[in-house]
């Protein structure tokens, strides 16, 4: 079972819930996230490949916050958390971390919101470049056409990619425009006008990047349940669960 809701404290970021009875995988998605992990508080990093996910009979309760802005809050480069999941306490130190120390997970989501808007309060809102730099990208723009409507060279806009989002433009480009293809097949959008929608080639070209990306074609990505977002994992062997 899983259930999420967007967070009325922290701008763009989604507070999740999930049953972890069985095993599975989280697929890549652009974001990054604090998650309650049996009794830990971990920043998930961003991924380039699923990650697997194990079963545990405790439940899983996270805050998925938008590209970018989690690495901005807590003051470290999303690079040095590619396809990783770290102890909160061991990115920002036990005295910065202490706040989210010896958690419930029934109170772990509003503990996220709470640490999300302090972190916020003295950090402040990211560059807009990133937020309009991810937002491009998303839409399918090639990375030079992002690159100048950011004012940026693309040297500098891979810099600010890889320390905002933990890759660069093209690999987040990749990720974000087959989040957008999963969004509009859930809708029962069929898969060839999803392609021209998010600017593939065409169905082919859309099945290889869901196959290089997540290691699946997308035809089982467009299942019900199939799990587009980082929070909510795919069992083991099945595709009809996020």
């Amino acid at each position: 079972m899983y259930r999420e809701r967007p967070s009325p404290v922290v701008p763009g970021a989604i507070v999740w819930h999930t049953d972890r009875t069985s095993g599975g995988e989280v697929l890549p998605d652009g974001c990054m996230d604090l998650v309650w992990h049996d009794g830990d508080v971990v920043v998930a990093g961003p991924d380039t490949r699923p990650f697997t996910v194990t079963a545990s009979p405790l439940p899983g309760v996270g805050l998925r916050f938008p590209p970018g802005l989690l690495p901005h809050l807590l003051g470290v480069p999303a690079a040095g958390l590619r396809n990783l999941r770290v102890p909160l306490a061991d990115v920002v130190g036990p005295r910065a971390a202490a706040a989210l120390a010896c958690l419930d997970p029934t109170d772990a989501a509003d503990a996220f919101e709470a640490y999300g808007r302090s972190r916020l309060a003295m950090a402040g809102l990211p560059n807009p470049v990133v937020t309009a730099a991810a937002h491009l990208l998303r839409t399918g723009l090639p990375v030079a056409d992002v690159a100048s409507a950011t004012e940026l060279s693309e040297r500098s806009l891979h810099r600010l990619a890889t320390r905002n989002f933990g890759y660069g433009p093209k690999t987040l480009a990749g990720i974000l425009r087959l989040q957008r293809a999963q969004d509009l097949a859930a809708r029962g959008v069929p898969s060839a006008v999803v392609a021209a929608e998010c600017g593939y080639v065409d169905q082919a070209h859309l099945i290889r990047e869901s196959r290089r990306i997540t290691g699946r074609p997308f035809g089982e990505l467009r299942q019900p349940g199939s799990g587009a977002n980082r929070s909510t994992p795919l069992p083991s062997g099945s595709f009809t669960v996020a």
